[in-house]
Protein backbone atom coordinates (compact mmCIF):
# COMPACT_ATOMS: atom_id res chain seq x y z
CA UNK A 1 0.00 0.00 0.00
CA UNK A 2 2.74 2.25 1.10
CA UNK A 3 6.54 1.54 0.07
CA UNK A 4 9.32 4.11 1.11
CA UNK A 5 12.62 3.61 -0.78
CA UNK A 6 15.91 4.92 -0.42
CA UNK A 7 13.93 8.33 0.70
CA UNK A 8 16.60 11.38 1.38
CA UNK A 9 15.82 14.63 2.73
CA UNK A 10 18.81 17.35 3.09
CA UNK A 11 18.86 20.65 4.24
CA UNK A 12 21.97 22.12 3.44
CA UNK A 13 24.41 19.64 4.63
CA UNK A 14 22.57 18.46 7.67
CA UNK A 15 20.41 14.99 6.47
CA UNK A 16 16.69 15.29 8.37
CA UNK A 17 16.15 11.90 6.75
CA UNK A 18 18.97 9.57 5.31
CA UNK A 19 18.31 7.29 3.07
CA UNK A 20 15.25 5.26 5.11
CA UNK A 21 12.97 2.30 3.21
CA UNK A 22 10.09 0.59 4.84
CA UNK A 23 6.92 -0.50 3.76
CA UNK A 24 3.17 -0.30 5.14
CA UNK A 25 0.77 -2.92 3.99
CA UNK A 26 -2.36 -2.94 2.77
CA UNK A 27 -4.71 -2.68 6.41
CA UNK A 28 -1.62 -2.50 8.69
CA UNK A 29 -1.61 -0.06 11.75
CA UNK A 30 1.88 0.80 11.62
CA UNK A 31 3.91 3.06 15.05
CA UNK A 32 5.85 5.35 13.52
CA UNK A 33 8.35 6.76 15.96
CA UNK A 34 11.49 8.75 16.67
CA UNK A 35 12.63 11.36 19.64
CA UNK A 36 11.95 15.02 18.61
CA UNK A 37 13.74 16.11 15.59
CA UNK A 38 14.17 12.40 14.53
CA UNK A 39 12.68 13.14 10.84
CA UNK A 40 9.48 11.98 11.42
CA UNK A 41 7.40 14.66 10.49
CA UNK A 42 9.51 15.48 7.43
CA UNK A 43 8.99 11.75 6.64
CA UNK A 44 5.36 12.04 6.84
CA UNK A 45 5.49 15.47 4.67
CA UNK A 46 6.82 13.91 1.72
CA UNK A 47 4.50 10.75 2.27
CA UNK A 48 1.39 13.57 1.80
CA UNK A 49 3.56 15.30 -0.97
CA UNK A 50 3.55 18.11 1.34
CA UNK A 51 7.68 18.07 0.91
CA UNK A 52 9.99 16.67 -2.42
CA UNK A 53 12.78 14.36 -1.17
CA UNK A 54 16.13 14.68 -2.82
CA UNK A 55 16.70 11.32 -3.24
CA UNK A 56 14.50 8.03 -3.53
CA UNK A 57 10.73 7.42 -4.27
CA UNK A 58 7.71 6.92 -2.32
CA UNK A 59 4.39 5.20 -3.99
CA UNK A 60 0.80 5.21 -2.07
CA UNK A 61 -1.09 2.39 -3.50
CA UNK A 62 1.09 2.03 -6.99
CA UNK A 63 1.16 5.51 -7.31
CA UNK A 64 4.38 7.56 -7.42
CA UNK A 65 3.73 10.93 -5.01
CA UNK A 66 5.92 12.71 -7.33
CA UNK A 67 5.13 11.53 -10.73
CA UNK A 68 1.52 11.03 -9.80
CA UNK A 69 0.84 13.86 -6.76
CA UNK A 70 -3.30 13.95 -7.42
CA UNK A 71 -3.53 10.18 -7.93
CA UNK A 72 -1.30 9.11 -4.68
CA UNK A 73 -2.87 12.50 -2.36
CA UNK A 74 -6.61 11.14 -3.42
CA UNK A 75 -5.45 7.70 -1.40
CA UNK A 76 -3.96 9.78 1.47
CA UNK A 77 -6.02 11.44 4.17
CA UNK A 78 -3.76 13.21 6.81
CA UNK A 79 -4.05 14.71 10.20
CA UNK A 80 -1.50 16.97 11.16
CA UNK A 81 -0.10 17.36 14.60
CA UNK A 82 -2.17 20.78 14.46
CA UNK A 83 -5.64 19.82 13.17
CA UNK A 84 -5.98 21.99 9.66
CA UNK A 85 -9.21 23.74 11.22
CA UNK A 86 -11.17 26.94 9.98
CA UNK A 87 -11.62 27.72 13.69
CA UNK A 88 -14.55 30.62 12.58
CA UNK A 89 -16.60 28.22 10.73
CA UNK A 90 -19.02 25.95 12.39
CA UNK A 91 -18.72 21.52 11.87
CA UNK A 92 -20.70 21.71 8.93
CA UNK A 93 -18.90 24.40 6.62
CA UNK A 94 -15.35 23.03 7.41
CA UNK A 95 -16.38 19.46 6.63
CA UNK A 96 -18.39 20.86 3.77
CA UNK A 97 -15.55 22.83 2.37
CA UNK A 98 -13.37 20.43 3.03
CA UNK A 99 -15.34 17.79 0.92
CA UNK A 100 -15.61 20.57 -2.11
CA UNK A 101 -11.57 20.69 -2.06
CA UNK A 102 -11.39 16.73 -2.15
CA UNK A 103 -13.56 16.96 -5.06
CA UNK A 104 -15.00 14.10 -3.24
CA UNK A 105 -18.01 12.41 -5.74
CA UNK A 106 -19.78 10.64 -2.99
CA UNK A 107 -23.16 11.53 -1.72
CA UNK A 108 -22.13 15.12 0.22
CA UNK A 109 -25.08 14.69 2.92
CA UNK A 110 -24.85 11.19 3.38
CA UNK A 111 -21.12 10.51 3.09
CA UNK A 112 -20.18 13.61 5.88
CA UNK A 113 -23.11 12.06 8.30
CA UNK A 114 -22.03 8.64 8.26
CA UNK A 115 -18.38 10.34 9.02
CA UNK A 116 -19.84 12.32 11.79
CA UNK A 117 -21.41 9.36 13.38
CA UNK A 118 -18.27 7.36 13.23
CA UNK A 119 -16.23 9.93 15.34
CA UNK A 120 -18.96 10.98 17.35
CA UNK A 121 -19.32 14.45 16.28
CA UNK A 122 -23.22 14.43 15.42
CA UNK A 123 -23.95 16.31 18.29
CA UNK A 124 -21.95 19.42 17.53
CA UNK A 125 -22.34 19.60 13.84
CA UNK A 126 -23.67 23.02 14.07
CA UNK A 127 -21.50 24.77 16.48
CA UNK A 128 -18.50 26.77 15.78
CA UNK A 129 -15.43 24.96 16.13
CA UNK A 130 -13.38 27.85 18.23
CA UNK A 131 -15.82 27.01 21.00
CA UNK A 132 -15.36 23.33 21.10
CA UNK A 133 -12.89 21.25 23.65
CA UNK A 134 -9.72 20.28 22.45
CA UNK A 135 -10.93 16.46 22.29
CA UNK A 136 -13.81 17.60 19.98
CA UNK A 137 -11.32 19.72 17.83
CA UNK A 138 -9.63 16.65 17.12
CA UNK A 139 -12.01 14.61 16.10
CA UNK A 140 -13.14 16.86 13.70
CA UNK A 141 -9.73 16.60 12.65
CA UNK A 142 -9.48 13.48 12.14
CA UNK A 143 -13.45 13.67 10.38
CA UNK A 144 -11.69 16.24 7.56
CA UNK A 145 -8.90 13.29 7.07
CA UNK A 146 -11.48 10.81 6.61
CA UNK A 147 -13.54 12.55 3.96
CA UNK A 148 -13.22 10.60 0.68
CA UNK A 149 -12.85 7.58 1.95
CA UNK A 150 -8.97 7.41 1.74
CA UNK A 151 -7.77 4.17 2.16
CA UNK A 152 -5.05 5.65 4.11
CA UNK A 153 -4.66 7.75 6.95
CA UNK A 154 -1.60 9.28 8.77
CA UNK A 155 -2.30 10.60 12.07
CA UNK A 156 0.08 12.40 13.48
CA UNK A 157 0.17 13.29 17.60
CA UNK A 158 -3.51 12.55 17.52
CA UNK A 159 -4.38 12.29 21.09
CA UNK A 160 -2.16 14.87 22.25
CA UNK A 161 -3.44 16.94 25.17
CA UNK A 162 -6.32 14.89 25.27
CA UNK A 163 -7.99 13.33 28.69
CA UNK A 164 -7.52 10.12 29.39
CA UNK A 165 -11.08 8.78 28.61
CA UNK A 166 -10.85 10.93 25.19
CA UNK A 167 -7.49 9.09 24.50
CA UNK A 168 -9.41 5.55 25.21
CA UNK A 169 -12.32 6.72 22.42
CA UNK A 170 -9.82 7.82 19.88
CA UNK A 171 -7.72 4.86 20.51
CA UNK A 172 -10.92 2.37 19.71
CA UNK A 173 -11.40 4.44 16.78
CA UNK A 174 -8.10 4.20 15.17
CA UNK A 175 -8.28 0.37 15.78
CA UNK A 176 -12.15 0.21 14.28
CA UNK A 177 -10.91 2.12 11.32
CA UNK A 178 -8.06 -0.26 10.24
CA UNK A 179 -10.20 -2.39 9.21
CA UNK A 180 -10.72 -0.31 6.33
CA UNK A 181 -7.86 1.81 5.95
CA UNK A 182 -4.01 1.40 6.58
CA UNK A 183 -2.93 3.43 9.16
CA UNK A 184 0.20 5.17 10.04
CA UNK A 185 0.04 6.29 13.69
CA UNK A 186 3.18 8.83 15.27
CA UNK A 187 2.75 9.46 18.78
CA UNK A 188 5.30 9.74 21.88
CA UNK A 189 2.37 8.44 23.82
CA UNK A 190 4.29 4.75 24.01
CA UNK A 191 1.48 2.70 25.91
CA UNK A 192 -0.75 3.91 23.26
CA UNK A 193 1.50 2.94 20.04
CA UNK A 194 2.19 -0.42 21.95
CA UNK A 195 -1.76 -1.29 22.57
CA UNK A 196 -2.78 -0.20 18.69
CA UNK A 197 -0.23 -0.91 16.46
CA UNK A 198 0.93 -4.16 14.97
CA UNK A 199 4.21 -3.02 13.65
CA UNK A 200 6.83 -0.50 14.86
CA UNK A 201 9.03 1.12 12.78
CA UNK A 202 11.09 4.01 14.77
CA UNK A 203 13.69 6.21 13.33
CA UNK A 204 16.36 8.67 15.05
CA UNK A 205 18.86 11.29 13.44
CA UNK A 206 17.02 10.80 10.35
CA UNK A 207 18.13 6.65 10.25
CA UNK A 208 15.98 3.42 10.18
CA UNK A 209 16.97 2.07 13.14
CA UNK A 210 13.74 -0.28 13.56
CA UNK A 211 11.01 -1.80 11.59
CA UNK A 212 9.56 -5.30 13.42
CA UNK A 213 6.87 -5.71 16.11
CA UNK A 214 7.56 -4.88 19.58
CA UNK A 215 7.58 -8.75 20.90
CA UNK A 216 10.47 -9.17 18.38
CA UNK A 217 12.61 -6.07 18.96
CA UNK A 218 12.00 -7.12 22.48
CA UNK A 219 13.84 -10.67 22.17
CA UNK A 220 16.32 -9.07 19.32
CA UNK A 221 17.54 -6.77 22.27
CA UNK A 222 17.40 -9.34 25.07
CA UNK A 223 19.02 -11.94 24.38
CA UNK A 224 18.20 -14.31 27.21
CA UNK A 225 14.96 -15.39 28.25
CA UNK A 226 13.68 -13.78 31.84
CA UNK A 227 10.49 -14.51 34.48
CA UNK A 228 9.83 -12.86 37.31
CA UNK A 229 7.87 -15.16 39.48
CA UNK A 230 6.42 -13.66 43.45
CA UNK A 231 5.67 -16.69 45.74
CA UNK A 232 4.63 -17.36 49.21
CA UNK A 233 6.72 -19.97 50.44
CA UNK A 234 10.44 -19.98 52.67
CA UNK A 235 12.83 -18.24 50.02
CA UNK A 236 15.80 -20.69 50.09
CA UNK A 237 13.63 -23.82 49.96
CA UNK A 238 11.84 -22.41 46.63
CA UNK A 239 14.65 -21.11 45.10
CA UNK A 240 16.43 -24.74 45.64
CA UNK A 241 12.96 -25.99 44.14
CA UNK A 242 13.07 -23.89 41.03
CA UNK A 243 17.06 -24.53 40.51
CA UNK A 244 15.82 -28.42 39.73
CA UNK A 245 12.97 -27.50 37.10
CA UNK A 246 14.56 -28.17 33.86
CA UNK A 247 15.82 -25.64 31.73
CA UNK A 248 16.42 -23.07 34.45
CA UNK A 249 19.75 -21.44 34.31
CA UNK A 250 19.86 -19.15 36.50
CA UNK A 251 17.49 -17.78 39.48
CA UNK A 252 18.16 -14.03 41.91
CA UNK A 253 16.33 -13.63 44.45
CA UNK A 254 15.11 -10.06 44.15
CA UNK A 255 13.85 -9.47 47.99
CA UNK A 256 10.37 -8.90 49.51
CA UNK A 257 8.05 -7.07 47.20
CA UNK A 258 4.90 -8.04 49.01
CA UNK A 259 4.43 -9.20 52.51
CA UNK A 260 5.03 -12.91 52.96
CA UNK A 261 6.22 -13.50 49.87
CA UNK A 262 9.66 -13.24 47.79
CA UNK A 263 10.13 -12.08 44.54
CA UNK A 264 12.64 -14.60 42.10
CA UNK A 265 14.17 -13.35 38.38
CA UNK A 266 14.51 -16.79 36.21
CA UNK A 267 16.82 -17.05 33.78
CA UNK A 268 15.85 -20.13 30.79
CA UNK A 269 17.59 -21.85 28.30
CA UNK A 270 16.49 -20.70 24.96
CA UNK A 271 13.48 -21.98 23.61
CA UNK A 272 12.34 -23.25 26.90
CA UNK A 273 9.32 -22.48 28.63
CA UNK A 274 8.99 -23.20 32.19
CA UNK A 275 5.80 -21.66 33.12
CA UNK A 276 3.68 -25.18 33.19
CA UNK A 277 6.60 -27.11 35.18
CA UNK A 278 6.69 -24.26 37.69
CA UNK A 279 3.44 -23.66 38.46
CA UNK A 280 3.36 -27.84 38.59
CA UNK A 281 5.87 -27.79 41.23
CA UNK A 282 4.52 -24.73 43.17
CA UNK A 283 1.08 -26.45 43.17
CA UNK A 284 2.46 -29.79 44.55
CA UNK A 285 3.85 -28.03 47.56
CA UNK A 286 1.27 -25.74 48.42
CA UNK A 287 3.19 -22.61 47.75
CA UNK A 288 0.87 -19.79 46.37
CA UNK A 289 1.96 -18.32 43.17
CA UNK A 290 1.70 -14.48 43.43
CA UNK A 291 2.65 -13.17 39.93
CA UNK A 292 4.38 -13.97 37.17
CA UNK A 293 6.03 -11.53 34.41
CA UNK A 294 7.56 -12.29 31.35
CA UNK A 295 10.15 -9.90 31.86
CA UNK A 296 9.75 -8.44 28.09
CA UNK A 297 10.59 -5.31 27.47
CA UNK A 298 8.21 -2.38 27.33
CA UNK A 299 7.62 -0.24 24.11
CA UNK A 300 9.44 2.59 26.61
CA UNK A 301 12.78 0.65 26.86
CA UNK A 302 12.95 -0.85 23.57
CA UNK A 303 12.55 3.22 22.35
CA UNK A 304 15.05 4.35 24.92
CA UNK A 305 17.32 1.60 23.80
CA UNK A 306 17.35 2.00 20.08
CA UNK A 307 17.50 5.50 19.81
CA UNK A 308 20.88 5.56 22.16
CA UNK A 309 23.24 7.26 20.17
CA UNK A 310 25.64 4.02 20.80
CA UNK A 311 22.54 1.85 18.63
CA UNK A 312 22.36 4.64 16.02
CA UNK A 313 25.87 4.55 15.64
CA UNK A 314 26.08 0.79 15.27
CA UNK A 315 23.41 0.98 12.43
CA UNK A 316 25.22 3.46 10.33
CA UNK A 317 28.15 1.54 11.05
CA UNK A 318 26.76 -1.58 9.44
CA UNK A 319 24.73 0.50 7.08
CA UNK A 320 27.76 1.97 5.38
CA UNK A 321 29.45 -1.40 5.57
CA UNK A 322 26.26 -2.84 3.82
CA UNK A 323 26.46 -0.34 0.77
CA UNK A 324 29.95 -1.37 -0.06
CA UNK A 325 28.83 -5.01 -0.40
CA UNK A 326 28.83 -5.39 -4.21
CA UNK A 327 31.98 -4.02 -4.34
CA UNK A 328 34.22 -5.89 -1.54
CA UNK A 329 31.47 -9.27 -0.92
CA UNK A 330 34.30 -11.13 -1.78
CA UNK A 331 36.97 -10.31 0.46
CA UNK A 332 37.22 -12.24 3.64
CA UNK A 333 38.22 -9.29 5.77
CA UNK A 334 34.96 -7.24 4.77
CA UNK A 335 32.70 -10.54 6.13
CA UNK A 336 34.64 -10.93 9.49
CA UNK A 337 33.84 -6.94 9.79
CA UNK A 338 29.89 -7.13 8.74
CA UNK A 339 29.40 -9.78 11.21
CA UNK A 340 31.04 -8.10 14.44
CA UNK A 341 28.82 -6.33 17.15
CA UNK A 342 31.09 -5.93 20.51
CA UNK A 343 31.34 -2.86 21.53
CA UNK A 344 35.54 -3.91 21.77
CA UNK A 345 35.71 -4.33 18.32
CA UNK A 346 33.89 -0.86 16.99
CA UNK A 347 37.79 0.95 16.66
CA UNK A 348 38.00 -1.77 14.38
CA UNK A 349 34.67 -1.71 12.33
CA UNK A 350 35.13 2.45 11.74
CA UNK A 351 38.64 1.65 10.86
CA UNK A 352 37.81 -0.73 8.56
CA UNK A 353 35.07 1.54 6.77
CA UNK A 354 37.28 4.38 6.49
CA UNK A 355 39.94 2.09 4.43
CA UNK A 356 37.46 0.97 2.15
CA UNK A 357 36.17 4.93 1.67
CA UNK A 358 39.97 5.73 1.26
CA UNK A 359 40.36 2.79 -1.60
CA UNK A 360 36.95 4.05 -2.86
CA UNK A 361 38.34 7.63 -3.66
CA UNK A 362 41.73 6.61 -4.17
CA UNK A 363 39.89 4.90 -7.52
CA UNK A 364 37.67 7.87 -8.51
CA UNK A 365 41.36 9.73 -8.38
CA UNK A 366 42.37 7.83 -10.80
CA UNK A 367 39.84 7.25 -13.13
CA UNK A 368 39.84 10.97 -13.36
CA UNK A 369 43.03 11.37 -13.84
CA UNK A 370 43.18 8.90 -16.59
CA UNK A 371 40.66 10.76 -18.33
Amino acid sequence: MIEVSHLTKKYGDKFAVNDISFTVNEGEIVGFLGPNGAGKSTTMNIITGYLSSNEGTVTVNGYDVLEFPNEAKKCIGFLPEQPPLYLDMTVREFLTFVYNLKGCKLPREAHIGEICDLVKISGVYERIIKNLSKGYKQRVGIAQALIGNPSVLILDEPTVGLDPKQIIEIRTLIKHLSKKHTVILSSHILPEVQSVCERIVIINNGILVADDTAVNLSQMLVKEHRIIARIAGPEETVQRAITGITGVKLITPLGIKEPNSFDFQIETETGKDIRKPLFNMLADRRWPLLLLDSGEMTLEDIFLRLTSEDFTASVRRKKKLEDKKPKYEDNPKYSRMVEKESAEEEAQIDAFAKELDSKDTEAENNKEGEE
